[in-house]
């Protein structure tokens, strides 16, 4: 009888201790994110947001916001051959970045043989457009916006026309994959990417929410909701 009582205290003893452990654990992430943790929920699909700039083969200063390519593409390897997972919800909001790897994820959304919805939040300008046309179906906040503008280059210039030429067949590749990859025309695009006095200084259009649908560019105006209700309609779709 005294051994059982002992266990029985043993075990109210550790009983304690974990709620004192999940108690400091809540605590903890309400102090560091100012919220208590959600439940987590098994989902038939995965998100991936890009935010800030996207980091391509120069490593960008500390305090900028950064979106490292080289962490997207095993992530959406990943995605692609785990069966668990239906669909992808590739979720924007960047101010731009490398040309070459904002290409490299946008293509590799596109080869995905899994359905995908892109959403634009806040931003998805410049080098962010090929990636939220690469979707199945693309959504933009209606407060959302979107640069379109020629290829920039900084820095040093060796040899100018080389140089232009490089950038000149670059800018036919990122205009080629935005045309294909959704409603807008080849030279309504080009005309939205030189057009003058729109932009402080530079050429250039600024797409706020609806004008982006209007022009063909983004599918539909939404947000998460909308979203997530269309990833999962694709995936029945596609599953049935």
């Amino acid at each position: 009888m005294l051994q059982y009582d002992v266990f029985s205290c043993n075990e109210i003893s550790a009983k304690n201790q974990n709620m004192q452990t999940s108690e400091d654990t809540a605590t903890e992430t309400l102090q560091q994110l100012g919220q208590l943790e959600i439940p987590k929920m098994e989902s038939n699909f995965y998100s991936i947001t890009i935010v800030g700039q996207i980091e391509g083969h120069i490593v960008l200063p500390p305090q900028n916001k950064t979106t490292k390519y080289e962490h997207i593409i095993p992530q959406l390897i990943a995605i692609e051959q785990n069966p668990k997972i239906k669909g992808l919800l590739v979720i924007l909001n960047t101010v731009g970045g490398d040309v070459e790897a904002g290409l490299a994820i946008a293509e590799m959304i596109v080869g995905m043989t899994k359905p995908t919805v892109s959403l634009v939040l806040g931003g998805g300008h410049s080098i962010g457009v090929p990636i939220a046309v690469a979707s199945d179906y693309s959504f933009i906040a209606e407060t959302a916006t979107m640069t379109i503008h020629p290829i920039r280059l900084t820095g040093l210039v060796i040899g100018v026309p080389q140089t232009y030429e490089y950038l000149d067949k670059m800018q036919d590749r990122v205009i080629k994959f935005i045309v294909e990859h959704s409603k807008i025309g080849e030279e309504s695009f080009r005309e939205l990417m030189f057009s003058t006095g729109k932009l402080a200084r530079d050429i250039g259009t600024v797409l706020v929410g609806s004008d982006a649908v209007k022009c063909g560019l983004i599918d539909e105006v939404g947000g998460i909701g909308a979203a997530i209700k269309k990833l999962e309609e694709i995936i029945k779709l596609v599953n049935n």
